[in-house]
């Protein structure tokens, strides 16, 4: 299924895919919790207008080992810097290099106390999208300076709810020219070890999102470049000023 968040007159609501437009739903985080799909609410709107899928009040970035059983880095990055596709974003010109990095965004059902590894896919409503831009010439180990910046967390454009954690396919381009082809199985701490490690020490709720890493998926660009990333069939297209 394709869960978006789309504007109205009344707010943001959210809608899966339908023939046609996008039907608008109740809470789908309650209809995880509750093991059901969500209540759908009203007639479909066509040529609705995509808000970034999901509004989280923490969003944790990883930093992926060199090996595999390597440890986990994390950090958390500001829910203010998230924007949906299509936006475009004004890149730092301040702060070195501007870094793009293609990552799988999971996003989180349901309260995590009680996951594990072997049960983390449970606690996922779905996957997306994920840019996590950085500036990297600017060594800061805590990632305040380097991932800080407006917009620089592109996501979305939907969630999509069906999925296999170990196989999340993506790709990037960058005007228009494909530079690489992975995904999750090429992590080398695979999404549900990220999943254990963050909640280990810090408790994620419904619409939290935890950005995986980027496996071969980061590239410096310049102005005016377009990113394509594709998650999961999820295009994120964002053009950066």
């Amino acid at each position: 299924m394709r869960l978006a968040r789309i504007a109205t007159a009344d707010g943001p609501r959210f809608a899966t895919s339908v023939e046609g437009g996008w039907q608008p739903v109740a809470d789908p985080f309650t209809a995880f919790a509750a093991g059901s799909p969500p209540a759908v609410l009203g007639a479909p709107v066509a040529d609705a207008e995509l808000l970034a899928p999901t509004a989280p009040a923490v969003i944790v970035g990883i930093g992926q080992p060199a090996s595999p059983g390597g440890r986990i880095v994390a950090w958390l990055k500001s829910p203010r810097s998230v924007v949906a596709s299509g936006v475009d974003v004004i890149a730092r010109r301040d702060a070195g290099r501007v870094v793009v990095e293609g990552e799988v965004a999971l996003v989180i059902g349901r309260d995590t106390a009680g996951l594990t590894v072997d049960n983390a896919a449970e606690y996922v409503l779905g996957v997306t999208a994920v840019n996590d831009v950085s500036s990297p010439d600017r060594e800061d180990p805590k990632n305040f300076e380097v991932k800080g910046g407006r917009g620089y967390t592109p996501l979305g454009p939907w969630i999509e709810t069906e999925f296999d954690l170990d196989r999340v396919d993506m790709s990037v381009r960058i005007d228009g020219v494909e530079r690489v082809r992975t995904g999750s199985h090429e992590l080398a701490a695979s999404a549900a070890e990220c999943l254990a490690y963050v909640t280990h020490w810090v408790e994620l709720g419904p619409g939290d999102i935890v950005m995986t890493g980027a496996p071969r998926s980061a590239f410096a660009i310049e102005p005016e470049a377009l990113v394509e990333i594709d998650v999961a069939g999820v295009p994120l297209r964002t053009r950066f000023r």
